[in-house]
């Protein structure tokens, strides 16, 4: 059944009311309150755990797997160079600028109007669960994970982003590691103390060269970006430590707990992850979502960006409205045009999939 114009209208109407509605994550009460009463005046009983807020298609049946549909509604703050009111959903040339307009608010408002597309269908060969969630941008605590355990089993997700819809069946995890190269104190008039930061740059030139010896398919090689550095206290003292911080962006042929082993090894700075729980994450070429995709002449990518796919322990495929590239810069977009056939890709992937 062909989505209705007025599904595509009231979907561009609500990104409209949430552009208008600030949104920085952990500051995303506001937006929860207009996509729960939005999803209320629909007659859908919705949920919600603090500013997430999820709803169940209306013939749920307990012996069917769970698809979860979700993207978050939480923003950036606006950069420096916006020539717009960033909180100002105007309209020009066909595009609806604002921020959040393209990351990720073009496929939460398609993805809320497809559950409600199929929210009364009874012949679905699978449940939905629709979740706008919070805190994405900083992988926060209080988003998706949380949200989880509140929601039974999930045989997959779709997690919308901006794609050009076009499917990403896999992303770069992410690891940030605190290193510190150790030295001795001296007067830097003397031939005295061992420089820190000639320590430090020896390990940064070292990861710089290093390569690792798995490369995935999708994804490529892992990537390490050594992006701060600190170190010294006056012009006359040798510093006796120097401080950097390295950006690794991992695949799928290691963990980031592997990761982290190889390059201890690699170093002699002292090593600390920030954290270990945001790996790379995907789904496999055969899954029933991604035929379904592959038969609507849909292309599959490796993604480089990070999202809540990496908190999801089930297989998600990465799709939406939106173009990458626009996220996180200054008089940030989305066509009008791509949220209507977001929202008819989106239909017609569900369609296709095909469990009996």
């Amino acid at each position: 059944m062909p989505v209705s114009e007025k599904h595509i209208q009231d979907a561009i109407h609500l990104l409209r009311r949430l552009i208008a509605t600030p949104s920085f994550s952990k500051e995303e009460d506001r937006s929860a309150d207009l996509i729960q009463d939005f999803l209320v005046k629909k007659g859908v009983q919705t949920q919600r755990k603090g500013n997430n807020v999820w709803a169940r298609n209306l013939h749920w049946q307990a012996n069917k797997p769970v698809l979860l549909l979700n993207s978050h509604h939480d923003t950036v703050k606006p950069v420096q160079g916006w020539q717009r009111d960033p909180f100002d959903p105007l309209e020009a040339d066909g595009r609806l600028y604002g921020l959040g307009s393209n990351d990720a608010g073009g496929s939460l408002v398609s993805l809320c109007a497809v559950f409600l597309h199929f929210y009364t269908a009874g012949d679905l060969d699978f449940n939905l669960i629709f979740a706008a969630t919070a805190e994405e941008e900083i992988s926060g605590q209080n988003g998706i994970a949380a949200l989880l355990p509140e929601l039974g089993p999930i045989w997959a997700g779709i997690v919308g982003e901006p794609t050009r819809m076009q499917m990403a069946v896999a992303e770069k995890g992410l690891m940030v590691v605190d290193a510190e190269a150790k030295g001795i104190a001296g007067h830097a008039a003397r031939e005295e103390g061992v420089n820190a930061i000639y320590a430090a740059l020896e390990d940064i030139r070292k990861l710089r060269d290093f390569r690792f010896e798995k490369v995935s398919e999708t994804l490529g090689p892992v990537k390490m970006t050594v992006t701060q550095i600190q170190a010294g206290s006056q012009h006359n003292v040798v510093p006796d430590s120097c401080r950097f911080v390295i950006d690794i962006r991992t695949t799928d042929r290691y963990t980031n707990q592997e990761v982290f082993g190889i390059l201890e090894k690699e170093v002699q700075s002292r090593l600390t992850a920030r954290s270990f729980r945001l790996n790379s994450s995907g789904i496999p070429a055969d899954h029933p979502i991604v035929r379904s995709g592959s038969a609507l002449g849909l292309t599959a990518f490796g993604s480089p960006t990070l999202s809540d796919q990496a908190l999801m322990p089930f297989p998600t495929l990465k799709i939406g409205c939106g173009d990458s590239a626009r996220s996180h810069t200054a008089d940030e977009y989305i066509d009008l045009a791509e949220i209507g056939e977001g929202i008819r890709t989106y239909i017609r992937l569900l369609e296709g999939i095909g469990l009996n």
